[in-house]
Formats: C-alpha cells, sequence, structure tokens
C-alpha cells in the first residue's frame, strides 16, 4: 500500500505520509514522567489525538507505565451529570479492553459507582489505580466538550484523587485535552461562584501547565511532502513546498489538505508539482469548503467570536465587551494566533475563507456581470470595477450591509463581494487585515497583474489624507506605483452627492485613485 496524505482522522504509520509525533511531545512526555496533570491544548485538527494515541503506544509498550486514550465526545454538551458519567464510564471500559487487554483488569459494579455520580469516577479510578501493575496514565480528549455540572465534577473529582493520591491509589498522570484552556471551559457564571472556594475561577487549579503543539515548520513541510516523492518519484518545486507552509502556516490539517489536493488533481507522477498547482489546489479547498473549514466557518455565528472577528475586518481594536477568554477562545478554535504582540488571523487560507463564507449569499445576488470590467486586450479595468461598486452601493449594496450578523464590517464585506463576483471569472483577492492595523487592503491578481484596493472608514476629515498616505507607503513595499482607496464616510450629515465621488491624486511618485462612498 502506498502511504497518503491523511486528512481525516488520526494519523497511522506505514498508513499515511507523516512526521513523527513526539518531536512536538517532548515537554509533555516530561510531564507525565513527572506524574503532572495538565492540559495538551491545540487547535481542530492539529495532530492532538494522533499524538495522544502515539503516547499511549509508546508507554504501554514500553512497560513503564499503563496508558489510556478515552474520547468523551459521546458525552459532549451533557449537562445531567448521572447520564455523563455513565456515558464517560462506559467509554472508560471500552478504552481499558482496548488499550489495556494484556492486563486483567475488573471495574466496580457500575449501577453501585452511579448511585452517587460526584464520586463515580474518583472510585472508578481508584479501584483501577489500585489494581494495575503500572502507574496510570490517563488521556481525556474532547475533555473540553463536557458541560454545566458534568464538567464541574468531572474536574473537581479529578482534583480531590489528585491531592489523595499519597494515600490512596490513583492515576500517575492526567492529560486533558482539547481547543481550550480549563478556564474557558463551558461554565456559566453560578457554577464559576460553585468552585470559587478553590481560591480561583478554574475547578482544576493543580494542572501544572499548558501545552500545546506546534505547528510543522517550513523544513519539516518540505520534509512531509518529500515522503510522497520518495514513495512515487513525483516531486515538489521548492517553491511549492513554500508556498504550501505560506498558506497553511504549517497547520497539519491544512498542509495535508493542500498536498492531497494537488496529487489529486495531477496524477501523471511524472508531472513536476508547481506553485501553481498549490494555487489551484487551495481554492478547490475553499471552495468545496472541506469538513475542517466547514466546522471554522460554522463558528463564526457564535458572539464570542463576532466580537473578535469583526473588528478584524475593518482592521480596529476590539470594544468594550471583548474579554482576554474571547480572544483566548477564538485563539483556540485556531482561527487567530498572536504574531509580533498583536492577533491576527492565523493564516491565509482562513483569512480569505472568513469573508468569503460570510459574504457567498450576497455575492450569488449581485446582478453585476463580470464582462462588464474586462477591456477588449483581456485586463481587468479596475478604475471602472470601483464605480461600478459605487452605483451598487448606492442603489442596493448599503441597504445589504445592514442585513449581515457582522454589521459593523458591513461596507468591507460588501465590497470584498462584489470584488470576488467579477474576480472569480480569472482572477483572485488577497486579503490582509486584522487587530489595529486601522485598514483593510485588498490585492487582486488578474492575469499576471497586481491591483492594491485599500479600504477605510471614514470619520473625520482628517482620514483621507492619512489614507492616502498610508496607501503609498503600502505600493512602495509592494513596487507598484499605483493604487485604488476606498472610503466608506460613516458621518450623518453628507448627502450621497457628497459620499460618492473621484479623486486623482499623487504622493510620492504613486497614483492613486480615490473613490468615496
Amino acid at each position: 500500500m502506498v502511504p497518503y496524505f491523511n486528512t481525516s482522522g488520526p494519523c497511522v504509520a506505514g498508513e499515511h505520509h507523516m512526521l513523527p509525533p513526539e518531536r512536538r511531545l517532548t515537554r509533555a512526555m516530561e510531564l507525565v514522567e513527572q506524574g503532572r496533570y495538565f492540559v495538551l491544548r491545540s487547535g481542530r485538527q492539529t495532530g492532538k489525538t494522533t499524538c495522544a494515541q502515539w503516547l499511549v503506544d509508546h508507554y504501554n509498550a514500553a512497560e513503564r507505565f499503563a496508558a489510556v486514550w478515552l474520547d468523551l465526545q459521546t458525552a459532549r454538551e451533557q449537562p445531567d451529570r448521572a447520564l455523563a458519567f455513565r456515558t464517560v464510564l462506559n467509554e472508560l471500559d471500552r478504552s481499558l479492553a482496548r488499550d489495556l487487554q494484556a492486563l486483567a483488569v475488573e471495574s466496580p459494579d457500575r449501577e453501585d459507582l452511579l448511585k452517587d455520580p460526584a464520586t463515580a469516577l474518583l472510585r472508578q479510578l481508584s479501584a483501577l489505580s489500585r489494581q494495575l501493575p503500572r502507574p496510570l496514565v490517563l488521556f481525556f480528549d474532547e475533555s473540553d466538550g463536557l458541560v454545566g455540572e458534568a464538567m464541574v465534577s468531572f474536574l473537581t473529582q479529578l482534583r480531590a484523587g489528585y491531592i489523595d493520591r499519597r494515600k490512596v491509589p490513583f492515576p500517575h498522570s492526567v492529560v486533558l485535552i482539547g481547543m481550550r484552556e480549563v478556564r474557558d471551559y463551558a461554565l456559566s457564571a453560578e457554577e464559576r461562584r460553585t468552585v470559587s472556594w478553590l481560591g480561583t475561577t478554574s475547578p482544576f487549579n493543580i494542572t501544572a501547565e499548558t501545552q500545546t503543539l506546534a505547528p510543522f515548520s517550513a523544513g519539516e513541510v518540505g520534509e512531509l511532502l518529500g515522503q510522497h516523492t520518495a514513495a512515487t518519484g513525483q516531486p515538489f518545486e521548492a517553491e511549492a513546498v513554500t508556498r504550501v507552509h505560506a498558506l497553511s502556516q504549517g497547520h497539519p490539517w491544512l498542509v495535508n489538505a493542500l498536498a492531497d489536493q494537488v496529487v489529486r488533481d495531477v496524477q501523471d507522477r511524472s508531472v513536476v508539482l508547481t506553485a501553481d498547482h498549490v494555487a489551484a489546489g487551495k481554492e478547490t479547498l475553499i471552495l468545496e469548503r472541506r469538513t475542517h473549514i466547514d466546522s471554522l466557518v460554522a463558528r463564526l455565528g457564535e458572539e464570542r467570536v463576532r466580537r473578535v472577528v469583526a473588528p478584524m475586518l475593518v482592521g480596529e481594536q476590539t470594544g468594550g465587551d471583548v474579554l482576554d477568554d474571547d480572544l483566548a477562545y477564538v485563539a483556540g478554535l485556531g482561527l487567530i494566533a498572536l504574531r509580533g504582540g498583536r492577533y491576527e488571523v492565523a493564516n491565509p487560507i482562513y483569512r480569505e475563507v472568513i469573508p468569503r463564507a460570510l459574504t457567498h449569499v450576497r455575492q450569488t445576488q449581485i446582478p453585476d456581470d463580470p464582462a462588464w470590467y474586462i477591456d477588449a486586450d483581456g485586463r481587468l479595468n479596475v478604475a471602472k470595477l470601483l464605480r461600478g461598486f459605487q452605483v451598487f452601493w448606492r442603489e442596493d449594496g448599503h441597504l445589504a450591509a445592514e442585513a449581515f450578523h457582522y454589521r459593523e464590517a458591513g461596507p468591507h464585506l460588501m465590497l470584498m463581494a462584489f470584488l470576488q463576483r467579477v474576480v472569480n471569472s480569472g482572477g483572485r483577492v488577497e486579503r490582509e487585515y486584522g487587530l489595529g492595523r486601522g485598514r483593510l487592503d485588498l490585492i487582486i491578481e488578474w492575469r499576471g497583474e497586481r491591483h492594491v484596493v485599500e479600504v477605510k472608514l471614514r470619520r473625520r476629515t482628517t482620514t483621507e489624507a492619512r489614507a492616502v498616505e498610508q496607501l503609498a507607503t503600502y505600493l512602495d513595499g509592494l513596487g507598484l506605483s499605483e493604487g485604488y482607496l476606498v472610503l466608506f464616510d460613516l458621518r450623518t450629515g453628507p448627502s450621497w452627492e457628497e459620499r460618492i465621488y473621484e479623486k486623482a491624486l499623487e504622493v510620492d511618485d504613486k497614483r492613486v485613485l480615490l473613490l468615496g462612498c
């Protein structure tokens, strides 16, 4: 069997192209050896389960620990404590039979344990630890999916066992695996008050630290893609490898999904895979909204996510109602990352997916024909395109923007929908945005040419001059001599005749066409 790039479920050695999991687990393995209880946190499909299952096999093969991995997905969102713990105990028994089948382990009577759900897991784990010939290490996957009383009881029982484990047998090490920090687990304000006697807002204050899984480096992306070359003889050009890393920022699922798409698109193994193949593969992933991407898109409807992403789209700072926990939650989902002291969208693919997902319905209802804005020589007439948007914005666009769930980003989203509708016929739009940037930068690539469109909100009379200077600096960095500035006027006084205008300017040898909306 020839290995392939895996995009569904944990990776299996020999079946999938994969990097050695132990590379990402040095500190986690140190914590297990020390008998710590800790959190292994990372975004969706970044290799958490693959790493946990590898650790279980590694420890059980060495007979140093008795390691068990159990998935709490089946108890997810079950607030009833008794029902949740019945599921957890059933899953524990199933996992013991799978991972420790060589060891004869008897579980206490299930119904007796469940007479008191508040101690059921505590007593079960104590009984198991007493029977096993080696220290027990438990990996609770999807632990952040528990909610309400079930979540509080789950964490407090682990805490109680940890504190007494020098006198009463209990697991040597426990690892909680999920997308969030323990402080971000789904607890209501009332439930947090319930556990405030611990002296912290977290009912699991015994955790040693939180470990995260690092993304693949550029070298590791090349190593992974090289496994395909070794197996099939089909090489990736160096520029293609660089493009995969740049687009994915090393996110494991995105790396594998891009590579998988490319090798499926180009099945002739004598063809060298190029950066253009990678760009085409990226477009397919976005248009088809594969499961991973679709799950992220679904999160955009959550209010906590909207409060962070909406100001990102317009380049402003978050409002006063946004808490550190909101930023941590969205970062835990993998949507954003802190780089250079500033939060930004985690990678270029997500940066493109977010506005395209938010504007898809509007985009399909825009009446303008893309052919209207293409000259006889096939070049895109960007000035004519933006003038067309001005007409659309005045007649229909400003009203449609009001209907967006991301209302504060409505003008920006409407412009992106309009441009995407046209550019889909032969080009692409790259987007640069993030908290505190003060603007949205769009780069339209059309048949080898690049056109920069900067978008800003006009709230004061000085905005126009500062915006033109910013655009000139940005153009200089890109080596371009001309660009476009779209100013959305949010002032209440000006009429449409005052808002809709056009100016041709020149700043520092850069030509700027300014269009008011």
